[in-house]
């Protein structure tokens, strides 16, 4: 790969590909439109991710309660992860013609109606099932949420505004972790998968009363098959636009491998921790929370490929911590690693958007689509990596994908210095 060139920089205008787009950014710092609108997306973010995570600390209760193998548990989360990479793809494409405020809203409504409904799956291939299409209904928020910031919002507050929507994702695993953990240590884990469709349903009234209608969006009700030729050959012909995309999916691959097996490792001696206390672990994200919202504001302000690149280091050094045998180093270990991911991920998705020379919602749609297929694929193969070598095969996976993703953001970085810019003008 050579560094990305000029070429690659957006115009200054926002653009959506054909169509007119108003001009004016609607969402501008200290206002009370831009607050409800983050806080709106907040809310998105928390209920979907805490959907599609709160299975996680339940794995090893679904060895038991199905009898499958903990390779085989975690098919719960890679069948909702790969069919929400499949569904952002295809609302991106479609989401074009569509109000985006009315995708969000649908999909936020969909997904806390089945996580209710997978609360009473009668065996383990019923509960595949439901968990597979409420992945592809959970679609609609990552799909259009990253596009209505990236055009409603101005540039040097855009930064900001995608670090505290990635918060609410960050605050959403937390939440459906812990609440999942306590809840099936009382009650059992269909109780807790309930609850978290309860949890769903009062964020998605919250979204609605709370979020502003598009200014900026323009729908287009052309051809949409066309649409997508063009759209896609823009992007995968931006060398840097498709460094993100690989960013997203390595980083998401090392993440979710990790938190995957954590849970099984804390189980057997020399921690041999409950499933409370595992549970309570994953507290560990609101470390996410703020490192989001921290790297998002360092990045509008120092550069985003100097931001990415540090952030990745930090996600390294906390895995190689939790190779220790001592409770304290591991806890710090997932505390530094989930740090900085979560900054990784909110750097990498903020620069997509301004990378993006063109259908921004489908450029997000493709970063979010790589990222997913990372979760499902990569995550799956962790189970492959525990059997063989337990922990240490994990760590070796996931050092492996975070390695790649390093060298990547070098990469850009270079490039952006080479366009003498280093990364900072949104514009």
């Amino acid at each position: 790969m050579s560094a990305p060139s000029a070429a690659s920089v957006p115009s200054t205008a926002a653009q959506a590909g054909p169509g007119t787009v108003p001009q004016g950014y609607a969402l501008v710092r200290g206002s009370d439109a831009l607050r409800r609108a983050q806080w709106a997306l907040f809310a998105a973010g928390f209920a979907t991710f805490s959907m599609l995570y709160c299975v996680q600390p339940l794995l090893p209760l679904f060895t038991h309660s199905f009898g499958v193998s903990p390779a085989q548990s975690s098919l719960v989360l890679s069948f909702s992860t790969g069919m929400l990479a499949l569904s952002i793809f295809l609302v991106g494409l479609w989401s074009q013609a569509l109000p985006r405020k009315r995708v969000m809203a649908a999909s936020m409504f969909a997904s806390a109606v089945l996580a209710t409904v997978a609360a009473a799956a009668p065996d383990w291939h019923s509960l595949l099932l439901l968990r597979a299409v409420q992945g592809l209904a959970m679609g609609g928020v990552p799909a259009v949420a990253m596009a209505y910031l990236a055009e409603e919002v101005e540039p040097g507050t855009l930064g900001f505004a995608m670090g505290l929507y990635i918060s609410g994702s960050a605050f959403g695993g937390l939440s459906g972790r812990v609440v999942t953990g306590t809840v099936s240590d009382l009650l059992g884990w269909r109780y807790a998968l309930g609850a978290m469709g309860l949890i769903g349903l009062v964020a998605a009234v919250l979204f609605i009363w709370l979020l502003p209608p598009s200014r900026r969006f323009a729908p287009r009700r052309g051809n949409a098959l066309a649409a997508m030729r063009e759209g896609l050959s823009m992007h995968l012909r931006n060398g840097p636009l498709v460094g993100l995309f690989a960013m997203g999916g390595l980083l998401m691959g090392a993440f979710v491998t990790v938190y995957n097996y954590i849970g099984f490792r804390l189980m057997l001696p020399p921690f041999s921790l409950s499933q409370t206390l595992i549970g309570a672990i994953f507290v560990v994200y609101l470390v996410g929370i703020f490192s989001s919202t921290l790297f998002g504001r360092l990045a509008d302000r120092h550069g985003r490929g100097t931001m990415l690149s540090t952030a990745t280091l930090l996600a390294l050094a906390g895995l190689l911590l939790t190779l220790s045998d001592s409770l304290p180093a591991v806890v710090a270990g997932i505390v530094v690693f989930t740090f900085g991911f979560f900054a990784a991920h909110a750097v990498a998705s903020g620069w997509v958007g301004q990378m993006a020379q063109g259908y921004k919602a489908q450029a997000a749609s493709l970063y979010l689509l790589v990222y997913y297929v990372g979760s499902s694929v990569l995550g799956a193969l962790g189970g492959s990596s525990w059997s063989a070598a337990a922990w240490i095969g994990v760590t070796e996976l996931a050092g492996g994908l975070l390695g790649v993703a390093l060298g990547i953001s070098v990469w850009l970085n270079r490039g952006a210095l080479a366009r003498g810019q280093a990364a900072t003008d949104p514009r």
